[in-house]
């Protein structure tokens, strides 16, 4: 999962969000809910102090009254029903004091004495046990104050707050987890005609500009993102074909003159009654000549690539003796640097496709190799079948590509640093009629190379039984 992508951030940004809204709902109804059980229970112990001071204190004309205990243990049994019952006189004299309840949820013995003029709340025992606990005073008809104070355990609204935060606790898992995939399902489903917009737009380039991204329905921001994405694209392909004609025009009305000037230059060169001179001269410029023919050949190879001229004609092309009779035509270049040429094919090993730019692939492959390896150098070229591909292979031990220009080798006229210093009558268009052919033949090509150690290049095409 790429953790980097817009659909796990907006999962994880909403699942943050909506888990923490969950918290702090859980933790307002947590302290809610225990606040309004201790103020209901203060609440009743209040209302039954009051009610033992009215009916039972208020009355008495006797304030030490021993009868006073037994009327509250029959009326109130405080024991039976786990409550605290304690009556005193406000010199500090206990009147009445309830025993332990039958939970032995706390000791009356522990709870202290309040301030006068406290009314109700929470108080925490030494033990750890805890109590809500409510007073009230009354004057006796014979004139004496009493004090009343009536309390039970806090251990059940404990009991029920603890379970309210398990429940809190165990269920903000649960919903991290539900809201994440909620999240990223709904935020896949947003973001899936831009994932079907990227897929298209990958396998778009120069060669099938008339390719178009998928038009998402829906009326917002993506529409328009893919409606002006394919405006550009055919503003694009527009240009790409501009270029291309301009390209393929020019290179063809090239020719004709060039054609022309060397003629003429050769005549030139071959008149008896020119000066030597004038002959080197026109020597010179027939090697111009020469060199400026070779690039707008190699352009018009690439108008017509571009223009799929390539798959015009093709054929079944048995690519080991194509590449074996090639390599055999440019020995003689290999032999004169005295570099070592070594040749390995695999038999059958047939393509579908042209087989003059197929040769042409192989020529530019061991000519770039040739050219570029010093003299008692090696290269090699292979022939074989891999994984359902023909795999076309040139290694040399040449002078190498530097690491930052390996990447733009197959560009049009590009030319390296090292290619620039060896050989200076190059135009860097080899590479890129290469990777046309390879494109048209629906393959690929690729290189890599250590510097002043040797490059290797290799085309792969699909075999012709599952071209």
């Amino acid at each position: 999962m790429n953790t980097h992508s817009i659909r796990f951030r907006l999962a994880a940004w909403h699942t943050v969000v909506l888990t923490a809204v969950f918290l702090i709902l859980g933790g307002l109804l947590y302290f809610q809910i225990r606040r309004h059980l201790e103020v209901t229970i203060l609440e009743t112990q209040a209302r039954r102090a009051r009610q033992i001071a009215d009916t039972l204190i208020a009355g008495k004309l006797a304030p030490g009254d021993a009868g006073l205990g037994s009327e509250i243990e029959g009326l109130y049994a405080p024991e039976r029903t786990d409550r605290f019952i304690r009556v005193s006189r406000t010199t500090g004299e206990v009147v009445y004091l309830s025993g332990s309840p039958v939970d032995r949820s706390f000791d009356p013995l522990q709870i202290p004495t309040p301030s006068a003029d406290f009314q109700s709340g929470r108080i925490d025992l030494p033990n750890g046990d805890s109590v809500l606990i409510a007073a009230t005073s009354i004057n006796s008809g014979a004139g004496t104050s009493y004090r009343v104070e009536v309390a039970t355990s806090a251990a059940p609204v404990d009991s029920i707050a603890n379970r309210l935060l398990m429940l809190l606790a165990l269920g903000a898992p649960i919903v991290a987890g539900a809201v994440w995939g909620g999240s990223y399902l709904l935020v896949r489903l947003a973001l899936r005609p831009v994932s079907q917009m990227a897929g298209k737009a990958e396998i778009i380039s120069q060669h099938n500009l008339s390719e178009r991204l998928p038009v998402a329905n829906t009326g917002d921001e993506l529409e328009r993102l893919s409606g002006s994405l394919n405006h550009m694209i055919a503003r694009l392909d527009d240009a790409f074909t501009t270029s291309k004609r301009f390209v393929a025009d020019a290179s063809h009305e090239l020719r004709t003159p060039l054609t022309i000037i060397r003629g003429e230059l050769e005549a030139l060169a071959l008149d008896t009654e020119v000066s030597a001179g004038v002959k080197e001269q026109a020597g010179s410029l027939l090697e111009e000549v020469e060199r400026l023919s070779r690039i707008v050949d190699q352009l018009f190879a690439l108008s017509r690539l571009d223009a799929g001229e390539a798959q015009a004609e093709w054929v079944s092309v048995d690519m080991g003796e194509l590449a074996a009779s090639t390599a055999e035509q440019m020995a003689l270049l290999a032999d004169d640097k005295q570099i070592k040429l070594n040749v390995e094919i695999e038999p059958a090993v047939k393509v579908f496709g042209d087989r003059a730019r197929l040769k042409q692939v192989v020529v530019n492959f061991l000519d770039n190799a040739i050219k570029y390896t010093p003299v008692n150098g090696r290269v090699g070229l292979s022939v074989r079948a891999v994984q359902g591909c023909a795999l076309i292979c040139v290694e040399d031990s040449g002078i190498g590509i530097a690491p930052e220009s390996l990447p733009h080798v197959f560009e049009r006229f590009y030319r390296g640093a090292q290619a620039k210093a060896t050989h200076a009558d190059g135009a860097g268009l080899g590479l890129a009629i290469v990777k046309s052919i390879a494109l048209a033949h629906g393959g690929d090509v690729s290189g890599e190379s250590t510097l002043d150690k040797g490059s290797r290049f290799q085309l792969r095409l699909p075999l012709a039984g599952t071209a």
